[in-house]
């Protein structure tokens, strides 16, 4: 009987803190906190990738390379985020065949299938109209959570907020810049293909989190999608040269920016709905031309009426989608 007393009051216990665990992660002003430090962290990865190429002698156009650093970078995030898990659960964290089956589809559709087009994509398309259509991710994410897999409603207030937040993206990437129409598969199309992918793994994520310990997902599908990526890379003919003890920390410091970022996201589409989390990354793209100006010193590109237009805009959206939530909060 004291047995039994003692494992209930253990199973009531751990109810308890998954209540709060809830209540805490539904709550608007923690989402858009956690969300935000995502999109910051997510935002300082662009210059110090930058400056990471420069340091290891990548070239601009040399895909290959590109692919092979982002492999080392993702297989070192997903190692990171093991280890963490390890250390929080006392014990070693080796993931079972449950995990490997809801890692294996979001692998395939975030770290590999994502980046994959992605990389190659901005290779051969201008910097304005792959800034463009990233942007639209999130927006294919809200679709496909409301149209396709239908765990949620699609409203006005969700595709206005989508509007307003794309708008915002727009208006970030068009600043002194000029927009021609061409489309080519390899170039638009393959960076179209890797934001379908990057929805599909926000949809994947959301379902998953909910039967498995998102922490856990997330380090074990980074850790298999950037092996692959590394093989990828190498099979292609990359390369990186000049390995130094700068290059080291930066690719140290952008794997913990993937462990942390990514896991936070994740951990959120496991408690709440596609379209509350995903309107944030609307301001990813702001974070990244603040950030970039920061760093690398584009300070006019950054600072002027069309960042300030795009950042209302992007605000707009977000409270939009989020304001109804919380008044039933």
């Amino acid at each position: 009987m004291i047995v039994l007393s003692e494992k209930y009051k253990q199973i009531r216990g751990e109810r308890r803190k998954m209540v709060q665990k809830k209540n805490t992660l539904t709550r608007t002003g923690i989402i858009a906190l956690l969300a935000c430090v995502c999109c910051i962290l997510w935002g300082s990865a662009i210059p110090v990738i930058k400056t990471g190429y420069r340091l290891m002698e990548v070239d601009a156009a040399d895909t290959a390379s590109q692919i092979e650093f982002a492999g080392v970078r993702f297989t070192l995030a997903g190692l990171l985020v093991l280890i963490f898990a390890s250390i929080r659960e006392k014990k070693v964290l080796i993931p079972d065949r449950t995990i490997l089956k809801y890692a294996v589809p979001v692998c395939l559709a975030q770290t590999v299938g994502q980046y994959f087009f992605f990389y190659i994509g901005v290779a051969h398309t201008s910097g304005v109209k792959g800034g463009i259509i990233t942007g639209l991710g999130n927006f294919i994410a809200i679709l496909m959570a409301c149209l396709i897999v239908r765990n949620e409603r699609m409203t006005g207030r969700k595709m206005a907020g989508c509007v307003l937040g794309f708008a915002g993206v727009v208006v970030i990437n068009l600043m002194g810049k000029s927009l021609d129409m061409g489309f080519t598969l390899t170039g638009e199309g393959f960076i179209l293909i890797s934001q379908v992918a990057y929805g599909i793994s926000t949809i994947l994520i959301n379902i998953y989190s909910k039967k498995v310990s998102p922490v856990v997902l997330s380090g074990t599908q980074f850790t298999m999608g950037g092996v692959v990526l590394t093989l990828i890379g190498i099979g292609m003919g990359g390369h990186l040269g000049n390995i130094t003890a700068v290059g080291v920390v930066i690719i140290f410091y952008l794997a913990m920016v993937s462990a942390v970022a990514y896991t936070l996201w994740s951990v959120l589409l496991a408690w709440n709905d596609v379209s509350k989390v995903a309107i944030f990354g609307f301001v990813n793209p702001l974070c990244s031309v603040i950030l970039s100006a920061l760093i690398l010193g584009e300070v006019k590109q950054a600072f002027n009426t069309g960042s300030l237009v795009a950042l209302l805009l992007v605000c707009a959206g977000i409270y939009i989608v989020n304001c109804k939530a919380k008044q039933k909060n």
